[in-house]
């Protein structure tokens, strides 16, 4: 996707407060001078998947979108292990997410690729515009001092697996297990911000160029079913269809089986069938804001009501209220 949108002035990269993000890609080389085990590499896997759960299943489709239910200790455990992976605390994450699909692909959304690869991949979270967070747009899940504790101290997880990690394998569990997990996690993450709305393909009419894509949904656990997901963001599956792998929600089946989770919304059978682009409806989605006015205008002259051109509402998945 070309660059569309202009960033703010405001939208500036800050390259000295961020050192730290940057250097931490680095420290995976450290194991040069440590060596490496087999079983450094999989740790690595295990924490890869293990905290990429955490994020899929509980910084977005619970703390994001309220999916399903979870009692308050298995949602501070949820939190803690989304703490985990270095991004930042729930709230913080989960506000920004909210923002996106009230805005998504147009100036206001905050890592739209129409604003640049890059940009939507990692440049707005190195930005210290957006490293405050937006406790108006998740008042359900700010109530709790816990979860703002946490999001405060959005620190103390990841150090202490790392330092968990020390003591269990030695420095190169350290650069391997850890830090090589967690920098391969982000950009698993990121990949959802900067290519999910670039490549794959398209079976739902929406107001964003949102995809679905097999590849970026092995990445994620299930994440890169993501035009299914703008289409109907509420459901705690993804993968609406049987042969559509979401691994995020067969772990949230289990944990229902286990009653350590419950109420994970369903896709209403009529949202499988409504706005689908095979039967002909008009895909805006596929176009930038500007071209949508060029192409509805002509129609307008045939006095075609503007319900023709069905378009999916910017529901977050949680009350209206909220």
């Amino acid at each position: 996707m070309r660059k569309i949108f202009l960033r703010d002035p405001s939208e500036k990269i800050s390259w000295v407060a961020c050192s730290h993000f940057f250097a931490a890609h680095l420290l995976p080389l450290a194991a040069i001078f440590t060596g490496v085990k087999i079983s450094d590499f999989i740790l690595c896997l295990v924490l890869y998947f293990m905290r990429m759960f955490f994020i899929t299943a509980g910084y977005h489709r619970y703390f994001a979108h309220r999916s399903y239910q979870l009692n308050r200790v298995i949602q501070f455990i949820m939190a803690f292990g989304g703490g985990t992976s270095a991004q930042k605390g729930a709230l913080w994450w989960a506000a920004h997410h909210r923002h996106h699909h009230r805005y998504s692909d147009t100036q206001e959304d905050i890592h739209s690729p129409k604003k640049g690869f890059w940009w939507s991949h990692m440049g707005w979270i190195v930005c210290s515009k957006y490293d405050e967070t937006r406790y108006d747009l998740i008042p359900d899940f700010a109530k709790y001092p816990e979860l703002r504790w946490l999001n405060k101290y959005h620190l103390v997880p990841p150090t202490l697996l790392a330092i968990a990690v020390l003591f269990w394998g030695g420095g190169s569990a350290l650069w391997i297990g850890f830090f090589l997990s967690t920098v391969l996690l982000w950009h698993g993450t990121f990949v959802i911000n900067s290519l999910a709305h670039v490549f794959g393909r398209r079976r739902f009419v929406t107001t964003d160029t949102s995809r679905n894509s097999f590849l970026l949904s092995m990445i994620t656990l299930g994440e890169g079913w993501h035009n299914n997901h703008h289409h109907f963001q509420a459901a705690a599956r993804q993968g609406f269809y049987w042969w559509e792998m979401d691994i995020s929600f067969y772990i949230l089946k289990l944990l229902k089986w286990m009653k350590l989770a419950k109420n994970l919304k369903k896709v209403p059978s009529g949202a499988l069938k409504r706005n689908l682009i095979k039967d002909g409806n008009f895909d805006v989605g596929m176009m930038v804001q500007e071209a949508r006015k060029k192409w509805i205008k002509p129609f307008q002259k045939f006095q075609l009501p503007l319900n023709s051109f069905p378009v999916k509402s910017r529901n977050l998945g949680v009350p209206k209220s909220q």
